[in-house]
């Protein structure tokens, strides 16, 4: 009989499971994130590119629903610009990750996700309204991180998070931002041969999982404190420039 996990052990099904669900749970509630959760998890016990291939389809299939429910609140003159300056960069991370050793790639995801971290810590702030350029800047950094790495967030969420947008509308960028983004990425993981069997197998446990959580993540939204969404934030990056760390691999396995 075909067995649709013969990719994956017993063991490492329910590990993946319990990082995914994690990971659609902060989704939904931030509106970013769960690439920043699954990534350095997965990537200590498969190859980057079968996890990245792989988080792309869930969260590009479970997370749609959430667009229409903040299309009103999203700024647009800002999220269009970041979306096309990441599709069309998106295409030199893919290939980064496709030509280059993987370990000096991870490394340079940790040191631009610790960068905007302290950036952040250190007060900065973005105070004049987001023009074109700068916000397609903005969405070309994301864009080669999530080709690399399927992390994406910290460059895009830094940007919006210093400005003085209330976190409703931070969180509907974000939310309008991925989606639109992955579209690039899809074409660019299609063309390096990314999508592959273990991506597959590994789709059927996590697509209703991650479906679960990002229902249970969005209802925890909407009862929360405003003040905790910034917080979560920056808790978040500091999450992602620690998991991100090759250093601390042994940690994860």
């Amino acid at each position: 009989m075909f067995d649709i996990f013969s990719s994956y052990s017993p063991h490492l099904i329910a590990f993946l499971a319990v990082v995914v669900f994690i990971a659609g749970c902060v989704r939904g509630f931030a509106g970013f994130g769960a690439g920043m959760i699954f990534m350095p998890m997965a990537t200590s016990v498969m190859l980057p590119s079968t996890a990245a291939a792989a988080f792309l389809v869930i969260d590009g299939l479970v997370a749609l629903p959430l667009i229409f429910r903040v299309l009103k609140l999203c700024n647009w003159s800002t999220v269009l610009p970041a979306v096309l300056g990441s599709v069309i960069f998106v295409q030199a991370g893919a290939w980064l990750l496709a030509n280059l050793d993987v370990l000096p790639l991870r490394w340079f995801i940790f040191a631009i996700v610790a960068g905007l971290l302290l950036l952040l810590i250190s007060g900065w702030r973005y105070r004049r309204k987001p023009t074109r350029p700068v916000s397609f800047g903005a969405g070309a950094v994301a864009g080669i991180l999530g080709g690399v790495s399927q992390v994406s967030a910290p460059p895009i969420v830094a940007f919006w998070l210093s400005s003085a947008k209330e976190p409703a509308v931070v969180r509907a960028n974000l939310i309008v931002f991925f989606p639109l983004a992955s579209l690039g990425t899809f074409v660019a993981y299609a063309l390096n041969g990314f999508f592959t069997l273990e991506v597959f197998h590994l789709l059927l446990m996590a697509v209703p999982v991650y479906a679960l959580a990002i229902y249970l993540g969005s209802h925890g939204f909407s009862k929360a404190d405003p003040r905790l969404y910034r917080k979560l934030a920056y808790g978040l990056i500091a999450l992602a420039a620690l998991t991100s760390m090759p250093a601390l691999d042994p940690l994860f396995r």
